[in-house]
């Protein structure tokens, strides 16, 4: 019987976070695995490499529903077999990262904001504002559920949204006026398409679920399709959600989550996610 462990953040309470792990480890068993739901204690852990070491012989594999970066890279370091890989984890987490690893696809334009460290700075800005125009959007590099995007109308609330972000890493972006509160997300296990979904929202240009947007089942283009393939090929991703963009020149790529919940497109499409995932993961790693 294969032992599967499922490494979750220490922190969760919403039910969505909680719906992930639970589903996946149903599906798991129901395929006669053992799934054994373990919170990431990982890096305050007094022994930390007897403990990666022990998790390694005790499980054959892991599924990693956490964004914490340094135990993975442990983990891997001990020969365990993390769905979703520590590099993809981190390529994913951060905004920036992602930009760069999928260079030459199509995305919005795009600007990194330089390293601050000095709290009394003035904000580099060059020519953000010129070349992306207004409104444009800023999102912190790292970030979940929409909670990290803002939007800036003008000049002085970029100059007020650069200077209160100054000290943490974030981004400019082009901002899609034809997509604004609505977007296409689309669920991939192994390197294919399984689920999708249109995000729509109501008075905010952020289509997140979390934040009160709702879903519909959406049947995806075969454009859209490809380029899911060719994300989780450069990224090495064996699960992930990827979100569209609607623009007038086609689907732009916007954000790859490794570890996108899945309980709202479960239900809008009926699709049974978790069950997918689970026989992805025996499958690899037999």
């Amino acid at each position: 019987m294969k032992q599967i462990a499922i490494l979750v953040n220490p922190y969760l309470t919403r039910a969505e976070e909680l719906y992930q792990p639970q589903r996946i480890g149903e599906e798991l068993e129901a395929l006669g695995a053992k799934a054994s739901i373990l919170k990431n204690a990982f890096s305050v852990h007094a022994e930390r490499e007897r403990f990666a070491e022990e998790l390694s012989r005790r499980f054959d594999a892991a599924v990693y529903l956490d964004k914490d970066r340094y135990a993975p890279r442990v983990l891997e370091a001990h020969g365990m077999r993390l769905f979703d890989r520590a590099e993809a984890i981190e390529l994913c987490d951060d905004k920036a990262l992602t930009h760069i690893a999928l260079e030459g696809l199509p995305m919005p334009r795009t600007y990194f904001a330089p390293l601050c460290y000095k709290g009394d700075a003035v904000p580099a800005l060059g020519e953000v504002g010129e070349k992306l125009g207004f409104p444009l959007v800023v999102k912190e590099c790292f970030g979940s559920f929409g909670e990290q995007v803002y939007l800036a109308k003008d000049g002085e609330e970029l100059k007020a949204l650069s200077e209160r972000l100054k000290l943490r890493p974030h981004l400019y972006q082009e901002f899609i006026a034809e997509s604004a509160g609505r977007d296409v997300r689309l669920i991939c296990i192994g390197g294919e398409a399984v689920a999708c979904m249109e995000r729509r929202a109501e008075g905010d240009f952020r289509s997140n679920l979390a934040r009160g947007g709702k879903g519909t089942p959406f049947s995806p283009t075969e454009e859209m399709r490809r380029l899911a393939r060719e994300v989780c090929s450069r990224l090495r991703l064996d699960f992930c959600g990827i979100d569209f963009l609607l623009s007038k020149e086609g689907p732009l790529i916007c954000e790859v989550n490794s570890n996108a919940f899945f309980g709202g497109i479960e239900r809008e499409t009926g699709v049974n996610v978790a069950g997918r995932y689970a026989r992805h993961i025996l499958s690899s790693i037999e």
